[in-house]
């Protein structure tokens, strides 16, 4: 097992793969090093002698300077480096599309819908349009399990603190966000919770839902009615015929649309687990399915991985106004826009957010980009999306299921147990995590660290989304963690 890398051959940093102790000599190509001090697992080793304000350069691209003269040997972390960004970027189009080979897809046991949509899961989804009603509809979930037999997977409350008391733009994104989840594929039928009197009204939710089966959503106003739960579970009662109807059958992996994010990051999140699920999108991708990036600030920094692989100029617009509109978020906020990355990451030895985008943007692969989506937009062109939306776990996880992703793929180095409404697969990034958290990591990373190649582990990764596709369940969701969360941006009345 190699314990340093040296990720790109122009990089004047490596990596250590685990822990380096001091004196400890290593070579690549007709470059040599000795560690000068320890170097943690995750973290940067100077290959060279450099000055103060010189480029770090890690993954082929500068991810900050330095602040002080550094031999070479020595550690690089934040003690001695620093960010090179700052605004607003202007971004010129220079196409490097380069279109996958086309692959045979493989298939997978899943559900067909009447609107002719693949899902992975056939469940009822009890989505509550104001957090007034939070503890109906987790009771109602909780008292009708019953239902859940035959070809019905599970039945689900999705609990939030909004849908009253905002105002303009929030109130609009909530409206969309809670109807996008409401037609997604993985509900085999939903059961909408209102009370009567909040902002957002069952008129409205009606006009966000468009054209949709009055047998697959049912709706509850709880003020409307003398008992709540006893009109509940009757209403649940005819999702659960509805939802009965489906059985699963073998479906082309060309129709997955999966979601790829990152949260806990280390610094082996873009040597191991990040690039198998870039290699992994590519596969997918090369068979005519679909995978969706999000965590627009974690772009920041990366653009030069990204923006040239836009598919056409329209796209490559679309993309820029996605990155600058979400700086002027966070401007508009009187906030640093480069503030990032949090303290789990700087432990696990990313230092700048460029180091941490670098490694973030290695799960786009290499395909061309498709298209952008706003927020809560459903994905309607095959292959790599990138959608608007934050770095936070529960919000972008919540968000992409909401464009359509029947699985998120969710890397990480440090660990995490929480559940989007889609099934959410937890890939660790070092073998020692798995090992540890064996009852929250579902696939193993930290094996290319070890010398597995990348393309290894993205078959291996292929192979696992393929089986839970097929109903074989992610550990977030035996634990029956289920949760979401909305991005908000105004006030509260």
């Amino acid at each position: 097992m190699e314990k340093m890398i040296r990720i790109n051959e122009k990089d004047n940093v490596a990596v250590a793969l685990a822990p380096i102790g001091q004196g400890e000599s290593f070579s690549f190509g007709d470059v040599s090093v000795t560690a000068a001090e320890p170097i943690p697992q995750g973290h940067k080793i100077a290959l060279s002698d450099l000055a103060e304000g010189e480029y770090v350069v890690k993954y082929g691209f500068p991810i900050g300077h330095t602040t002080a003269d550094v031999k070479k040997g020595s550690w690089l972390h934040t003690h001695n480096i620093r960010t090179n960004l700052e605004g607003e970027i202007e971004y010129t189009y220079h196409p490097d599309v380069r279109p996958l080979p086309a692959q045979e897809a493989g298939t997978f046991q899943g559900y067909r819908r009447k609107d002719g949509r693949a899902a992975i899961r056939n469940e009822i989804w009890i989505i509550p349009t104001v957090g007034c009603v939070n503890g109906v509809v987790k009771q109602l979930a909780q008292e009708n399990q019953d239902l859940v037999q035959g070809s019905i997977d599970g039945i689900y409350a999705f609990n939030h603190p909004f849908g009253c008391s905002q105002t303009g733009a929030d109130h609009a994104q909530t409206r969309k966000l809670l109807a996008a989840l409401a037609n997604h594929p993985n509900a085999g039928a939903v059961l909408v919770v209102g009370l009567g009197c909040e902002n957002l009204t069952h008129e409205q939710f009606l006009a966000e839902l468009g054209d949709f089966d009055q047998e697959r959503i049912r709706f509850l106003t709880c003020q409307e009615v003398d008992d709540e739960f006893e009109a509940g579970a009757a209403l649940l009662k005819e999702c659960a015929a509805y939802a009965s109807q489906f059985a699963r059958e073998p479906i082309s992996a060309s129709e997955l649309v999966i979601g790829m994010k990152c949260g806990g990051s280390d610094g082996l999140s873009g040597i191991t687990a990040n690039p198998t699920v870039g290699a992994f999108s590519d596969k997918l991708c090369a068979q005519g399915g679909t995978t969706i990036l999000t965590e627009v600030p974690e772009m920041f920094g990366a653009e030069g991985m990204l923006m040239n692989r836009c598919a056409s100029e329209e796209v490559f617009d679309k993309a820029v106004h996605m990155l600058n509109g979400f700086k002027h978020y966070f401007i508009s906020h009187n906030e640093v826009v480069y503030d990032n990355p949090s303290p789990g990451n700087k432990q696990g030895g990313i230092t700048t957010l460029e180091d941490k985008s670098c490694g973030c943007v290695q799960k786009g692969g290499s395909a061309p980009i498709m298209d952008v989506l706003n927020y809560a937009d459903q994905v309607h062109t095959k292959g790599l999306n990138m959608l608007y939306g934050p770095g936070n776990d529960l919000v972008s996880a919540t968000a992409l299921t909401a464009s359509g992703c029947h699985m998120v793929l969710f890397t990480t180095g440090r660990g995490t147990p929480f559940g989007a409404p889609a099934p959410t697969v937890k890939i660790a990034t070092n073998t020692a995590l798995f090992e540890k958290k064996h009852g929250w990591i579902d696939f193993n990373a930290g094996t290319v660290a070890e010398g597995e190649s990348i393309p290894a582990a993205a078959d291996r990764l292929y192979e696992k989304v393929l089986k839970i596709a097929s109903g074989e369940q992610t550990w977030s969701e035996k634990k029956g963690y289920r949760d979401i969360s909305i991005f908000k941006d105004g006030v509260v009345l």
